[in-house]
């Protein structure tokens, strides 16, 4: 299950989630689950930090959020990620989740 972070969430208007990106991807989006992970796919290669930046909209995106609602908290060189999201609606998040492929494997 993805960790949401409560207590922050009631302190600021955000929550924090844990998602998994996976960069080069033929098929960029966000959905599904991995390991608790939200899974996010992106079409830049992990060079430069193009991946992260490339995560973090899509992840604005897929809330229907501004870029600048989502911060990198933890795991800028790592797949596996901590990300800030401001404004997040916890039922998109839930049909985000929702969104995996058979057995959750994309």
């Amino acid at each position: 299950m993805i960790k949401v972070s409560r207590k922050r969430e009631r302190q600021t208007g955000a929550v924090r989630i844990t998602v998994w990106v996976r960069p080069g991807s033929a098929r960029p989006g966000v959905g599904g689950e991995r390991g608790g992970a939200l899974i996010v796919r992106v079409s830049p290669r992990a060079v430069d930090g193009q991946a992260t930046e490339a995560a973090l909209a899509g992840v604005a995106a897929a809330f229907g959020l501004r870029r600048r609602a989502v911060t990198l908290v933890a795991g800028a060189s790592s797949r596996t990620k901590i990300l800030e999201v401001a404004g997040a609606d916890p039922a998109i998040l839930s049909r985000l989740l929702a969104e995996a492929g058979p057995l959750g494997v994309e």
